[in-house]
């Protein structure tokens, strides 16, 4: 199979490269969702069903109280089914839990991580792409689209890709050692997801840039390089700095590092 790549040249003048997810990965993804979905609304509907039949309505009796049930469980369905995309895909960095499982990610066409209008837009289209039935449309689309774009994507600016973290295991480095000596994981991130959002791909390379500088230089230099960093980095993500001291800003910048790495290093 053809590995489809594109290149991407950010606002902040950075070139990525991405390997952009066709039509078999996608609809795979698009599988897992739906299945989990399909759990889900299972058990809604056996709810609905033992609450229609349980005797303690009996004992506050409601004109009409089965049709009103009836209609809510249909707009919390309909909430949960659409919100699903939506929220995580937002939430999650463009990872719903098929993508994610098959490491898969939506991003923006300029290769940042996909946005709330975005992820709003691309999922409302979802109604286009299903048209007439099974998802013809959108299939039709990823297929034939030099991109493996839907309706969807066109209008939101958005494009599924691979993630690179999938595809091959990385050898161990100094860094690695490093963070682990100093007890710094990904498990552990240092702000929320939405905050790692305000920085850009130029903030990547220079948290990149000081992490793998960052034993090689003298004790004064990195004191000197750290609140840089720290004075550049932690206002953007509403992080107070004012009542730490030099080796906490160091771990500080070690763990976000690590916790954007999560987020940047899919691109090839």
């Amino acid at each position: 199979m053809q590995v489809e790549q594109v290149d991407i040249k950010t606002p902040e003048y950075v070139s990525l490269q991405f390997q952009t997810a066709a039509l078999g990965s996608r609809a795979a993804a698009f599988l897992i969702d739906t299945l989990i979905l399909m759990a889900i609304n299972l058990v809604i509907f056996f709810v609905l069903i033992y609450s229609l039949s349980a005797s303690v309505f009996d004992l506050f009796y409601v004109t009409d109280f089965s049709s009103y049930l009836v209609a809510g469980t249909i707009i919390i369905i309909f909430l949960i089914n659409w919100g699903y995309y939506f929220l995580l895909e937002y939430f999650a960095g463009g990872r719903t839990l098929g993508k994610k499982f098959l490491g898969l990610r939506v991003i923006q066409d300029n290769g940042h991580s996909i946005t709330l209008l975005s992820s709003l837009i691309r999922n409302l289209l979802r109604i286009i792409d299903m048209l007439p039935a099974s998802y013809l449309v959108g299939m039709i689309m990823i297929f034939f689209h030099s991109k493996h774009k839907r309706v969807g994507d066109i209008v939101a600016g958005t494009i599924v890709v691979h993630e690179r973290g999938n595809k091959k295991k990385k050898k161990r480095t100094k860094l690695d050692s490093l963070l682990e000596e100093k007890g710094i994981y990904s498990t552990v991130p240092i702000v929320e997801e939405w905050a790692i959002r305000q920085l850009t791909a130029k903030d990547w390379k220079l948290i990149q840039t000081y992490a793998s500088r960052f034993g090689s230089l003298q004790q004064r230099d990195r004191s000197d390089l750290t609140l840089k960093v720290s004075n550049l980095l932690f206002p953007k993500i509403g992080l107070d700095t004012s009542n730490k001291n030099f080796y906490e800003l160091e771990g500080m910048l070690l763990a976000l590092y690590v916790q954007m790495k999560e987020e940047w290093d899919y691109y090839l």
